[in-house]
């Protein structure tokens, strides 16, 4: 088989061996990733269309990455339709097999035809002359220097910003599920000294890693005149826990990065919230289950309350 076609193969295969057993190697899956989507498949289809010289290198290249900005979005079209669908394994397997069998019908073409007439990837030393005549002048060599750096300049910046990480919105996702698991059967009338059971659910999309604390907070209060009054405050209890950064997942099944199965007694009766209060840098505890009411921490509430304070609450009736 011809050096081009053989290359069109090599580079194909090597780019599936890379996605699949080196997923971290990142440069190089950018870097073949992009010709396997914008070059090889409209070079193997135009190997296939002109197997001999009815047009020149430099047009076959162009004609290269216009095709494939067609057959590629073709192919996806065609896989939407399908049990497939547009994801990145189907999308990478059927334009392997896209390039292999027109890589194959283009050597087959190529033999049909006399040897002089087939076409030959141009020697380095006729890619030069080429961009570098002999007759040219100086002027026509330095603009032809500068057209060639510009180009691989564009290309390497293109390449730095695909594989650059792209930093989305700085979040922590805070929930609490009840002790099936759901976001339902929460505790709300509860008997005192009875032991109820929560989970607390963290995520870190903070793109760096954050020591996180909950205070949790039994809390008395109403609304009057526009304000909240907190008529009792107590502390129950405080958990740290340090989570890495992890993308978001907005495809397939949601996993939880960080849960913990969480059971709490109440010793006072009445009508409670119970305040879950997540700070993202340690904090120093208060003395359990003592009444904070008219102190500093009172205002931690209040914040919790106006949105200052990512927070989660649970209205609980204690007998």
């Amino acid at each position: 088989m011809d050096k081009d076609l053989t290359a069109t193969i090599l580079i194909s295969t090597f780019l599936l061996l890379i996605i699949f057993l080196l997923p971290d190697i990142g440069f190089f899956r950018v870097f073949l990733g992009l010709l396997f989507v914008l070059f090889l498949p409209g070079y193997v289809f135009i190997a296939t269309l002109f197997p001999g010289r009815n047009i020149d290198w430099i047009e076959r290249v162009a004609l290269s990455f216009g095709l494939s900005i067609a057959i590629v979005p073709l192919i996806g079209l065609g896989l939407n339709y399908t049990p497939f669908g547009i994801r990145l394994i189907p999308i990478l397997l059927s334009l392997y097999i896209f390039i292999i069998v027109f890589s194959i019908l283009a050597y087959v073409r190529r033999l049909s035809i006399p040897g002089e007439e087939r076409f030959q990837i141009p020697s380095f030393k006729r890619i030069l002359e080429l961009l570098f005549p002999s007759q040219s002048t100086r002027f026509d060599k330095i603009l032809s220097i500068i057209l060639v750096i510009s180009i691989l300049l564009a290309v390497g910046m293109l390449i730095f910003v695909i594989i650059t990480p792209k930093e989305g919105e700085h979040f922590t996702e805070f929930y609490i599920l009840g002790g099936k698991g759901k976001a339902y059967d929460y505790p709300e009338e509860v008997t005192i000294g009875e032991r109820n059971y929560i989970i607390i659910g963290l995520s870190n999309h903070e793109y760096k890693t954050i020591n996180y604390t909950i205070e949790i907070w039994l809390v008395n209060s109403s609304f009057e005149d526009n304000r909240t009054i907190i008529h009792h405050m107590y502390y129950i209890d405080s958990i740290n826990v340090t989570l890495d950064s992890i993308p978001p997942n907005i495809e397939g099944n949601w996993t939880p990065q960080w849960e913990k199965v969480y059971n709490f007694s109440i010793n006072k009766s009445g009508r409670f919230k119970l305040w879950f209060l997540l700070f993202k840098e340690p904090v120093s505890p208060p003395v359990e289950m003592e009444d904070y009411v008219g102190t500093d921490y009172e205002g931690r509430i209040i914040d919790a309350v106006e949105g200052k304070i990512q927070s989660l609450n649970l209205n609980i009736i204690a007998k």
